[in-house]
């Protein structure tokens, strides 16, 4: 059984996953001797973390309780200890929760850690500790004021514009609104209530935002933000109602960082490399851009999504961070004006239900690309274009994105990749 995914363990709350969790405690307790633990605002995040802290409490280990908050707090706070468990489904459904597991440096557990971890999980002899060396837990209560206040290192100046936050009723509730406050910033909150239940598909892509893009208009506003479930993506709308592009704003984010060398993932645009940046890509995933980051350096990292690894911060996906950086920005000139100085290619991405089959790879190669790459999923490579067909680390979805130098190719290129893939699922099923 595989439990991890390409961002932790995330799976439907169920009995199933309390055990889970319990074991998850018990197997991080085998190496680890303080450990911090924290949640989103999911409804099954209390359950989660009281099976998570009992575990590592039977395994002797010294644990403490942070409480909600984003997953990048939780991972600055991961510097003081030996791990970090945060119990999230980050931008899944609310009837979703999961695992996610964090070195002292805010980076993810790599695959090989992943894969140790695992097998200790599934191990029916993993025992307890012996009462003499059992600890008991603490709460930690500064993690919010102290990431709060490294990132207000980074902006002393105030920064009196206008600005809409949208929240989703997650974890970001408890701190972008603040923070941005705390910036000299007028703040308008939307579903700033911690609540755990989302007034709207929690991801932050253009079709569950149009609450925030109403909302910036009416209210003359220099910019929106919109942040998911656990925080670590922050995704703009700019001052004139639009949607920004993952890509385009990973290119304003690395040119306001006078980064050089930039690492992104494959599926992000190719006009990412024409930009002026030193670009060293991944595989899809924000733990591979954190890894990547650790292993080769660079100043800044992020996919299309909206994960952004400052690496001077922690190698968590920070979307706090990326807010108030967002907000210096949009004190200094509109963002509008930024966002159309920025050329990008016409992308199209969307998923297909279902599990890729066997023979999906051979089915696409009916489409004669030039040349073919197969460092995550298949990417078809054309003449002024590409098509990337994946399968989902986090749910059983195939994932395709197309980008061409037209919007026609684009469309072209997506909608026959679309056909193959649903073609090849119904012909495996």
């Amino acid at each position: 059984m595989r439990l991890f995914g390409t961002s932790g363990i995330r799976r439907l709350f169920d009995r199933e996953l309390v055990e889970i969790a319990l074991r998850v405690g018990l197997a991080v307790g085998a190496n680890c001797r303080k450990v911090v633990v924290g949640t989103d605002t999911r409804t099954s995040g209390a359950a989660l973390k009281q099976a998570v802290l009992s575990g590592l409490l039977a395994a002797g280990v010294g644990c403490y309780d942070a409480g909600v908050l984003p997953t990048p707090t939780l991972a600055f706070a991961t510097c003081n200890f030996d791990a970090g468990i945060m119990l999230t489904a980050s931008h899944n459904p609310p009837e979703y929760n999961g695992l996610k597991l964090l070195n002292p440096d805010g980076s993810s557990y790599t695959l090989e850690q992943q894969e140790k971890l695992e097998a200790l999980i599934l191990d029916d002899s993993l025992k307890a500790a012996s009462w003499t060396e059992l600890k008991s837990s603490a709460c930690y209560e500064g993690a919010v004021e102290e990431h709060m206040t490294r990132i207000l290192q980074d902006f002393p100046e105030k920064r009196k514009i206008k600005v809409v936050v949208d929240c989703g009723c997650g974890a970001a509730s408890v701190i972008t609104p603040c923070l941005l406050e705390r910036m000299g910033c007028n703040v308008i909150a939307l579903n700033s209530q911690p609540s755990g239940f989302f007034p709207h598909d929690i991801e932050p892509v253009e079709a569950n935002l149009t609450g925030l893009m109403k909302a910036v208009r009416e209210s003359g506003a220099v910019m929106g933000i919109a942040h998911d479930g656990d925080a670590d993506r922050m995704m703009l709308v700019d001052d004139k109602g639009r949607f920004v592009s993952g890509d385009r704003l990973l290119v304003m984010l690395a040119r306001a960082l006078k980064a050089r060398d930039v690492v992104t993932t494959i599926d992000a645009s190719m006009a990412v490399d024409e930009a002026g940046f030193a670009v060293r890509r991944t595989v899809v995933g924000d733990t591979a851009v954190s890894e990547e980051l650790r292993r080769g350096g660079g100043g800044f990292g992020g996919e299309p999504s909206g994960a952004w690894v400052f690496p001077e911060i922690s190698l968590c996906p920070d979307g706090i961070y990326a807010a108030a950086r967002a907000a210096a920005i949009a004190s200094q000139c509109k963002v509008s004006e930024l966002v159309d100085s920025i050329p990008i290619y016409p992308i199209k991405r969307g998923n297909v239900a279902g599990k890729a089959p066997a023979d999906l790879a051979t089915c696409l190669m009916a489409m004669s690309p030039l040349s073919v790459s197969n460092t995550d999923g298949v990417k078809l490579n054309f003449k002024d274009g590409w098509l990337l067909v994946r399968a989902s680390g986090t749910e059983p979805k195939i994932r395709l994105t197309a980008e061409a130098k037209t919007e026609a190719w684009a469309s072209r290129l997506y909608e026959t990749g679309e056909k193959i893939v649903k073609s090849a699922i119904k012909g495996g099923s």
